[in-house]
Parts: structure tokens; sequence; C-alpha cells
């Protein structure tokens, strides 16, 4: 069998059975096929062993039926550089890429002689009580996860509903994101400024339905057009939004929001308020090829921002003036250089968070290419961000809270990613940041309450859980207690979403750090952490497991 540069006979395959072998040959594998064959674009290869170099089969021959990245992009040209474009709006999208270190490249480390945050008592020491509150900007959350920043693409306003309640029944922050008010049709614009706009009035007021007022807080991304159009002087003077958030990219892409329209009149729309639209959406031989079914969707773009330090302090005194209670910063995976500008930046005009999202993303429309081959992936930009604010600690600068975004799913990937930032002085990093999995909660809620009403739930599924969607929720019981007669108000979505964030997140988070022996989640350090690879030792400085701990081995033994 033959794997990139790798050859492994049949025989030799059998004797190397260890799971570092296979994980190492399918990661190789892997890497070089996909260059010409991505589920993410809808397309595959004839053959399996594919050239490394090239992901071309290596004989491509004229009567081949299959539909390669080379074979789309000559019939669909860019549309074969986004995510299936006929899935939009009903998906997210994140890169296929091994990037070669991840979480679970590292191991938490079991304690057992000490207890740290509570009583050293077994009555006491029980992993419910460990407290998993953090706060972001002097924002208490009762779980450290912020939801987003879910804008103006289908996929977000679609279920938005699900997200927005389910993040207030968790306790925890949500973020609209970018162009909400510009993609809006019934958004009123006077003199080039939004006076209101119905779904992002919406997107608040669903959020604060069930708002303890007390735990999380809803906040308003805004990009280059958001600020045009002024968009966050309109959520704070009439929504009452007490955050804004600036954001300079994201990890799925370094460039400006991108999604698809299916209406040529609205694309019309988008264009004249001034948003680049491909193709043109007012040329008449545009409209008829259009009309006529050769494509379906138009393309709105936004511009790319280039950040200054002076107009960006200056822009954050300036929304504080304007009544923004809270600030924070949305930045993607940069080069090094830029991750230590941002912090300069962030430090010199005192935002309140940092938000760094890691290569890989998670979006409804984020060039594939990009997403795969750009950026820096999550793991490694943590410990670049870490690097940088530690060398701003040392001068006595001013540190942002921070939040890691980029391909968390679960508990261990977010013990891990704060404990990385605890040098002995407290987590520098406050909670992470989900984008596609809250997403993938939701609609799949959506889907099974759907096919409950049809009667064409998968036959297993229905055995185990009945086929009554209340009872597909573990947490129905809970929730019913909690809010007695308002239960009724709360849709199925953001149930799920509550049961995944809380029930199975925040109880997963408590059992680690129990684990751990640390009953805050503030306890939990780098000391806590060990290395499995030579690669995620170098990089970030953690141990491997034979190396962790020689110090104290040798006090411990005389």
């Amino acid at each position: 069998m033959i794997y990139d540069k790798v050859y492994i006979s049949s025989q030799s395959l059998k004797l190397l059975n260890s799971k570092l072998v296979m994980d190492m040959t399918e990661r190789v594998f892997r890497n070089s096929s996909y260059l010409n064959g991505k589920s993410t674009t809808g397309t595959t290869t004839r053959v399996k062993d594919t050239s490394p170099t090239s992901g071309m089969c290596p004989i491509c021959i004229k009567d081949c039926p299959v539909m390669c990245e080379i074979g789309l992009s000559a019939f669909r040209g860019r549309e074969a550089l986004y995510p299936e474009p006929v899935q939009f709006g009903f998906s997210t999208a994140g890169a296929l890429k091994d990037f070669g270190l991840d979480w679970s490249h590292f191991n938490i480390q079991a304690g057992l002689f000490e207890a740290m945050g509570t009583a050293e008592n077994p009555d006491v020491m029980l992993f419910p009580n460990v407290n998993i509150e953090t706060k972001i900007g002097n924002i208490p959350l009762k779980i450290p996860i912020v939801a987003g920043a879910f804008g103006s693409t289908d996929v977000a306003r679609l279920n938005w509903e699900g997200l927005a309640i389910g993040c207030a029944l968790s306790g925890t922050m949500i973020i609209v994101g970018e162009n909400v008010c510009g993609m809006d049709p019934e958004a009123q614009i006077t003199n080039g400024k939004v006076t209101y706009s119905k779904e992002l009035k919406r997107r608040i007021d669903l959020y604060r339905k069930f708002w303890d007022g007390k735990y999380g807080e809803i906040a308003v991304q805004t990009n280059v057009e958001d600020q045009r159009l002024g968009v966050d002087v309109y959520a704070i003077t009439k929504l009452e939004v007490n955050v804004i958030e600036r954001k300079w990219g994201q990890g799925a892409k370094a460039i400006g929001g991108e999604v698809r329209i299916r209406d040529l009149d609205r694309a019309i729309m988008l264009k004249k308020r001034g948003y680049l639209v491909i193709p043109d959406p007012e040329d008449p031989e545009v409209q008829q090829a259009f009309k006529s079914g050769l494509f379906k969707t138009f393309e709105r773009h936004s511009r790319v921002g280039i950040p200054k330090e002076k107009d960006f302090v200056e822009d954050v005194a300036w929304l504080r003036k304007q009544g923004a209670k809270y600030i924070t910063l949305k930045t993607g995976a940069y080069r090094p250089s830029a991750v230590a500008y941002t912090l300069k930046i962030a430090s010199e005009a005192k935002v309140d968070a940092v938000y760094f999202d890691g290569a890989g993303g998670g979006t409804g429309m984020s060039p594939v290419p990009m997403m795969d081959e750009m950026g820096i992936p999550t793991v490694y930009l943590e410990a670049i961000v870490l690097e940088c604010a530690r060398m701003l600690k040392k001068r006595g600068k001013y540190i942002p809270d921070l939040v890691m975004a980029g391909g968390f799913i679960n508990e261990t990937q977010i013990l891990k990613a704060i404990a990385l930032s605890n040098f002995g002085e407290g987590p520098m990093v406050k909670a992470v940041l989900m984008g596609r999995s809250p997403l993938t909660a939701v609609m799949k809620a959506n889907y099974f309450k759907q096919l409950a009403h049809e009667g064409k739930l998968p036959k297993a599924f229905a055995e185990k859980y009945g086929s009554d969607p209340e009872k597909f929720f573990v947490t129905v019981p809970e929730l019913k207690k909690k809010y007695g007669e308002r239960f009724k108000e709360i849709p199925m979505e953001a149930i799920a979403l509550y049961t995944y964030l809380v029930d199975r997140v925040g109880v997963g988070l408590q059992q680690l750090l129990a684990g751990a022996r640390r009953w805050s989640l503030n306890l939990i350090s780098r000391k806590d952490l060990v290395s499995l690879t030579e690669t995620a030792a170098k990089v970030t400085g953690i141990p491997m497991p034979n190396e962790a701990e020689r110090e104290l081995i040798e006090r411990i033994l005389g």
C-alpha cells in the first residue's frame, strides 16, 4: 500500500499495526488525497491512491464519470471555491486538512493527593460541586463558552431562535455576526445610516426573552460595512445593546464576509446598498443567465479593512462615549506579527476581550482553499497569543481577557485551552468561542422534530428515545421545573442547545476538573497537562509524560 512517500507492504502493515503507525499513514494519505477531492465541495477522485503532489489520479482517463476538483472547476469555475452552493443556508463548513497539531496531542493530568478549591473531604469532593463559571470583560458566564458569531448567512437567520434562547437558558453569551442590518430587506437606511432593522431587533429580543439579566450577554459584531452603516450606534441607542464587537477577521477566512443570494431583486438591493455582488445583478445579460438557470446564486462580499493603532484607540473611546459598556475585538488566524500588533493595539485601547480564531474555521461560505491552506491552526495560534500576552504583561501593560476559537466542540478541548494559558497567576484564556457545534445541535433538533412529526424517525432512534420530541431531550424535566408555564415558550431547538452546552459539555468539564482535583475552573493550569508528541511539547512548552514533574519525583523520593 502506498501512502504519500511511505511504502508499507501488506505483511509489514500487519506487523506494524499500532495506533501510532495507522494514525501517521492515515494522516499522510488524507492530506495528499484531499487536494483534488473534497466532501466540502462534493468532489472525489476515481481512485484512492492519488498523487501525493497533485492529488490527481495517477492515470487520468477521458471516460471518467467521477467529478473531481479539476472537473468541477472546469464546469463551474468560482463555484468550486466554496462549499456546495446548494447547501448554503442549511449547512456549515470547515477545513479538511490535518494541521498536524491539535488538542488530542495533550492529556490532562489526573490528581490524587491534593484537592484545590474545596475542602479535602470526600463528602464535599463531588464533581457536581466544581465551579465552572468564568467572566469575560466582567460579564459572568455559567459555562466558559461563547456562541457565535452568527451573522447574515441564512443558516444563522433560520436557526437563530434556538441559538439565542438556548444560550440564554445556558447562562452564556451569544454574538450577532456581521452584516445583519445591511442584509435586512426591511431595514430603514437614512443618509447612509441604519435607523431601523427588524432582523437585528428580532435577534436581540429573542435572546432577552429568557435572559436572566445576570449571566451572559448578547453582543453585536461590526465589520467595515456595519461601521459605515452606523450599526453600532443603532444597536447601542435604539436596542440598548451593551456589548459591541469589532471584527478584523476569522479563522475560516482572512477576507470579508460572504453569502449567497438566491433572489435577483435582493441582489440588486444589496448592490445599491454598497456591497460587492458577483456577477453584477444589474447587467441585463447576467439577469438573463440567472433567469435561464445557468447559475442559481449571486455572491455578496464585504470590504477588507486595514486597522490602524491610533484609529482603533480613538474608535474604542468613541464607542464608550456612545454608551457601549463592553467592547471586544474578534480577529482571525493571521501571521504572528499581526497577533503581536493586535494585542498591542487592544492593550492600548483597553478593550474588554480579544477573540482569536484559529485556522480551519466554520462558516456558511468561506473559500475551501482558504479554510484548508491559510492561517495559523488553533493550538499554534494560542501558543503565539500567550507568548505575546506575556511579553506585554512583563512590561506592565494591560492584558484584555482572551478567548480562543477554532474547532472547539467538547469539554476536553476547552479545559486544555484554558489550562495552557495559566502560568501560575490564573488563566489568561477565560473561555472558548463555538460556532459550528451550537448550530449542529440546533439543526439536528430541528430536523429530528420534523422527522417525528412526519413519522419518519430512524427506527433505532425511535426505539431508544421514543417518537415524542419532548422525550428526546433528557433536560426537559429540569427545564419544566425551572420555568413552569413558560416552558411552553421554549423551542425544542433551544432545549437541544442547552442540553449540549450544559448537560454534556458543562458536566463533562466538571468531571475532568474533579479528576484533576481542581474544584474551580480558574485553578487548572499548565501543570495539569502533558504533551503526547514532541511537536506539542516544542510548540507549547508542555513536557512529555516522562519529563513532567521530575523535580517533584526527586524531592518525594529523596
